[in-house]
């Protein structure tokens, strides 16, 4: 009977099921734009860029997003007088700046790890700062950010469901409204909610993957060798 129950509510979760779709993209979209930008700031050689990055991304890294959550959505009102007309705006916001702060070490890593002999050739070239960074940097360091940024993608996923703590209507918030209805099932709502949590996240894994082996094979790298193949084994310095 709660089986059935449950089965029959499932087109309620329609709408909460673009709500969590749509912080996701969003917030990763914000997220990855804080992470390039922050990324390139923190490795600067250049004190007075390096430091307000640094602060900005230890502050959000180091502290609480549901409270970062609460404060964008309720306190900033208070205290600065700047209202969002809707509280999903601060639920994007919040969750973009925790996780591009996490994010763009990611980056500054990525970049950090491109050969100098590569950007040493850049110079004989006679390439601007610039046209380094977008001909020879960018290309070498994306393919080894993507990884930890999947890893990323699918935790903010996973973290969208605090914009339920501020007052919007998720898939984890409606699982809890209607497992409190007489003839529902609490448990068997967590359960659909963990499958759409399951889905969404292979998706984003199966996209990100895809997309490392484009950006691999612009480099002329196979990401994934044939069959029978021997692979280089870089440990030990011969094959596998």
């Amino acid at each position: 009977m709660d089986l059935q129950a449950v089965i029959e509510s499932l087109p309620r979760y329609g709408e909460p099921l673009l709500v969590t779709i749509g912080v996701t993209v969003a917030s990763a979209a914000l997220a990855l734009v804080l992470a390039f930008a922050l990324g390139l700031m923190t490795g600067s050689r250049l004190l007075a860029v390096r430091t307000p990055a640094r602060v900005f991304v230890e502050f959000f890294r180091g502290s609480s997003v549901v409270v970062q959550l609460f404060w964008f959505a309720f306190a900033m009102p208070v205290v600065l007088g700047v209202q969002f007309d809707y509280l999903i705006v601060a639920g994007i916001i919040a969750l973009g700046c925790n996780y591009g702060a996490y994010s763009s070490e990611v980056v500054r890593g990525a970049i950090a790890a491109v050969p100098k002999g590569q950007l040493e050739a850049a110079t004989a070239l006679n390439l601007t700062p610039l046209q380094k960074m977008r001909f020879v940097v960018l290309p070498q360091a994306w393919p080894e950010m993507i990884p930890s940024l999947c890893a990323f993608a699918i935790m903010l996923l996973k973290a969208s469901a605090l914009v339920s703590v501020i007052g919007i209507l998720d898939i984890t918030w409606l699982a809890g409204l209607l497992g409190k209805q007489p003839g529902q099932d609490r448990l068997l709502h967590y359960a659909v909610v963990l499958v759409i949590y399951f889905v969404l996240a292979w998706l984003i894994w199966t996209g990100m993957r895809a997309l490392e082996r484009r950006a691999k094979r612009g480099l002329g790298i196979d990401a994934k060798p044939a069959a029978g193949r021997l692979a280089p084994d870089v440990a030990t310095g011969g094959v596998r």
